[in-house]
């Protein structure tokens, strides 16, 4: 099997890495702060001393970091994973950043001889944890075809989009859809609610028609329980919005509805929930409507 280095072992990282442990994959492990690291040395992972030195004891790279500086200081930095790797390497990057950042990164690597994929996830925490995510890929075929097996035990849902980027570009895709359906569903329970109708029963309705989705059934279920911690956090969450809303600036093109997500994010950072879910923007539309919780 392909020795794997696994780079960002935070809530969509750690899990990831353990089912590559499960799976039987050697797997050496970095990580900024030193907790996850030895958490996972105890289940069978091998600790780097820093990027550049996972990438001299691997086949394959995989990095699940949370912005585009990060992922470039990672790869291109001081002691980074581009001064580790060999020709015939393999580098994937399961983090959501700009396309662009992506296709520098190709091209750095293409330089030494390694291939290079960017393979942005959606799914949450649950889905790292159970195998599930839908993984959205771009890059080579070749590279593609050598990375399943891998992303296999990582995910359920997963499609080569097209060259380098077209993952990022895909995952920007998601996210507008992901922040406008909990927008929707927000709104749709504040309306139940004010009109003193049960949002459970709404939920349960709604669940067998056209509304029906996803986000209806995990995060519907989780505002009614006023659950809000993250599967995926809100201060990441906003990142993601703003790399939509610069790609939009770069192509001349409005997205109304990306711009009208942002302030509702905004308002639920200045009260300090960067931590929590989105979907804790149930709050918001309940203050608006003057509902008490």
């Amino acid at each position: 099997m392909e020795r794997i280095g696994f780079i960002g072992l935070g809530i969509m990282g750690k899990p990831m890495t353990r089912n590559l442990l499960k799976a039987g994959y050697p797997v050496i492990v970095y990580n900024r702060s030193p907790e996850p690291i030895a958490e996972l040395v105890t289940e069978g992972a091998i600790a780097a001393t820093s990027p550049q030195n996972l990438a001299e004891q691997v086949d394959v790279v995989i990095t699940c970091v949370p912005d585009s500086p990060d992922v470039e200081a990672i790869v291109l930095g001081d002691r980074g994973v581009v001064h580790g790797v060999r020709s015939g390497m393999l580098y994937i990057d399961m983090s959501t950043i700009a396309a662009a950042t992506s296709r520098k990164l190709y091209t750095a690597l293409q330089a030494k001889g390694v291939s290079a994929l960017d393979a942005p996830v959606s799914g949450g925490d649950i889905g790292a944890q159970q195998g599930t995510l839908s993984i959205m890929v771009g890059g080579e075929q070749a590279a593609f075809d050598r990375a399943l097996p891998i992303l296999q035990v990582l995910g359920k849902n997963i499609v080569r989009i097209g060259d380098a980027g077209a993952g990022q570009v895909t995952k920007a895709c998601n996210q507008i859809v992901v922040a406008l359906t909990v927008q929707a569903v927000a709104e749709a329970f504040t309306l139940a609610q004010k009109s003193g109708v049960d949002p459970a029963k709404v939920r349960e309705a709604l669940l067998g028609g056209f509304a029906q989705s996803r986000v209806m059934e995990v995060h519907g279920q989780k505002m009614l329980d006023r659950n809000f911690n993250p599967g995926f956090k809100l201060d990441l969450f906003r990142k993601d919005m703003n790399l939509v809303l610069q790609t939009a600036r770069d192509l001349s093109l409005p997205l109304p509805g990306s711009h009208a997500i942002a302030p509702l994010m905004d308002a639920l950072l200045a009260q300090g929930k960067g931590n929590l879910d989105f979907i804790a923007v149930l709050e918001l539309y309940e203050a608006l409507g003057n509902l008490q919780t």
